[in-house]
């Protein structure tokens, strides 16, 4: 197939009016003044110039759907160098500005500009109708009621036989509402990154969802940083786990294997810090990452100076090891689905410590757990960097953030090994407490009397921490009906409960913390919680930022309300009263500020 490039124009010589990140702009009647000054402090289509700019590299041929004005393809010839870069402009009244622009920043030879629309259908017509407005911007290839539009005829080409000539490895789309019937019809083989703009206003909410859908089933992720709701840059490969695990999709649900990998253990302690895998030749894989909400809690690490010490067989990636109960459960046990997916013998699983001062320190209750998931399987801590003969690297199949619903492999390999062989064993009422935890750590202000009120009601007080891990799992599949003060505890009971059973988290703290668990469970076990904010108040100690180690004051007269109408008490249940001011703060004792 041929394709015709434009004519030149006579426009070379204009004088540029704006200039966007080294591209200078010719003056046209397109230009408002409102225009030229988003052009000249980089808003104009900043969107997609910065995806442009963050994907594509000088290996890299570049197609461009909608050239508009020409800025985003000329900012992204000029910055990014790409190796060859075609364009399709389907308003003709663009192409002699799109030219003088090109013929001004000295990059003509370097983009192909074609006067046509690139069609994917296999039946497309050789002409369509292309209904120009006013304004450039609105102009599309769909006839709209709402403004007053001029039809005209422009040729098309197909773009199956241009893919297979030109290769095209990253896409530019901001076609108007033309991208849904692209998308529907192409053949992305080839490309590594797309940068396009939706328009819901041509197709709705459904059409918008249906063009994500088709980017990631064709394995395409946004990149956050350069992403918004109507404006995605889409990576496929491996660099797409520089996003934030997706329960449904993506690098969260897949397995890679890597010879010689290197694990590199944190340094210094921190919240987020340098740790991770890195290949062999030292390029790390974000894959390894952990994330938590939408941030990755651990970030690159340097290639270790000194030779790593080498370990031999082949080993799951079991990310950092947390010590802390909930976070354990949470960011410790994500990429342990890997055991069942593995297509071969695991010799172990290999974890890195949060804390470099904890060193290769498992405690008992961690053991027992790993030994209920993967029974006889050595679990080894990478104190010193690592080379690893083989390594089997999962996704974080769950987390806290939108992946605490967990990927549907990491939720059904947990189903079916946590607490098999284990049967229901324990009170059929049953209250999960945090009275006996050291009170600084987090818990509610009176909890004893709430105790005392349940015991009444012929609630087993259960305190998890005083009970193995068999024991615990065991209650828990026994219980019919569970309140429990919101914490850790919550998240091992999401892993084993059944969706016929009824449970209560009385709120301590207002925190995302409650959303993360309420989806554990409602995925996991199918149960909608019942989440009761009677709070009056949280208390913490004078100095501590950490909001696990909240107090919550709650209002016992609206506790008791809400577990009625949950049914989680019987109606004739003597009323609940609130403790005094004085009681509070003599419970507290000095030290505590409200917040």
């Amino acid at each position: 197939m041929t394709l015709n490039p434009v004519k030149k124009t006579s426009l070379t010589s204009s004088p540029h009016v704006a200039e966007c990140l080294g591209v200078k702009v010719p003056a046209s009647p397109f230009l408002t003044a409102t225009r030229i000054a988003r052009i000249q402090e980089a808003r104009y289509e900043g969107a997609e110039i910065a995806g442009a700019l963050h994907v594509v590299g000088p290996e890299d041929r570049v197609l461009e759907l909608g050239a508009g004005l020409g800025i985003v393809g000329a900012v992204t010839q000029l910055n990014a160098r790409p190796a060859a870069m075609i364009s399709f402009e389907a308003n003709p009244n663009m192409i002699p500005h799109i030219e003088a622009l090109y013929a001004l920043n000295r990059i003509k030879s370097k983009i192909t500009l074609h006067n046509k629309v690139l069609l994917s259908a296999k039946d497309a017509p050789e002409k369509v109708e292309f209904y120009l407005r006013n304004s450039f911007l609105g102009s599309s290839l769909n006839d709209t009621a709402a403004r007053e539009t001029t039809p005209v005829t422009i040729p098309t080409s197909r773009y199956e036989p241009l893919r297979k000539r030109f290769k095209p490895t990253v896409l530019l789309m901001d076609i108007e509402g033309g991208e849904l019937a692209f998308l529907r019809h192409a053949n992305l083989e080839g490309l590594r990154a797309i940068v396009l703009e939706f328009h819901p206003d041509h197709y709705g909410n459904a059409g918008m969802r249906a063009c994500k859908d088709i980017l990631r089933a064709a394995g395409f992720h946004k990149v956050n940083e350069v992403s918004s709701r109507l404006v995605w840059t889409c990576l496929r490969g491996p660099e797409t786990a520089r996003e934030a695990p997706d329960p449904q999709t993506g690098w969260s649900r897949k397995l890679t294997t890597h010879a010689g990998a290197i694990v590199v253990p944190p340094a210094e302690a921190g919240l987020v810090q340098p740790t991770g895998v890195l290949t062999a030749e030292g390029a790390y894989l974000p894959q390894g990452a952990l994330w938590r909400r939408n941030r990755p809690l651990t970030q690159p690490p340097e290639k270790p100076a000194k030779p790593p010490e080498k370990l031999a067989g082949t080993w799951l990636w079991g990310g950092q090891l947390w010590l802390h109960f909930g976070h354990f459960l949470t960011e410790s046990t994500p990429r342990l689905w890997g055991l069942e997916a593995a297509d071969c013998t695991v010799d172990g699983i290999l974890f890195t410590p949060k804390r470099p001062r904890n060193a290769a320190l498992i405690k008992g209750w961690q053991r027992k757990f790993l030994a209920q998931i993967a029974p006889g399987l050595p679990i080894r801590i990478a104190t010193a960097p690592t080379e690893v003969e083989r390594l089997i690297l999962p996704g974080q199949g769950f987390g806290l953030g939108a992946i605490s619903r967990g990927t549907p492999e990491f939720r059904a390999f947990i189903r079916a090994r946590l607490g098999a062989g284990i049967a229901p064993q324990g009170a059929e009422k049953l209250y999960i407490s945090r009275s006996r935890f050291e009170f600084r750590k987090g818990s509610l202000v009176g909890e004893t009397a709430l105790e005392a009120h349940l015991e009444a009601e012929g609630y087993r007080i259960f305190h998890p921490q005083e009970h193995d891990l068999k024991t615990q799992i065991a209650q828990y599949k026994a219980a019919q009906q569970i309140i429990a003060a919101e914490g850790s505890a919550i998240h091992l009971a999401a892993m084993v409960l059944e969706a016929h059973q009824k449970l209560a988290i009385v709120v301590r703290r207002r925190s995302s913390a409650t959303g993360f668990i309420e989806a554990h469970l409602e995925s996991f076990a199918e149960i909608k919680a019942l989440s009761i904010d009677a709070l009056v108040r949280s208390w913490m100690p004078k100095g501590e930022r950490k909001p696990r180690h909240a107090i919550g004051e709650i209002d016992f007269p609206s506790l008791q309300k809400a577990l009625l109408q949950g049914g989680f008490l019987a109606r004739r249940t003597p009323p609940w009263e609130n403790f005094s001011p004085e009681a509070v703060q003599h419970m507290l004792g000095a030290g505590f500020e409200p917040v």
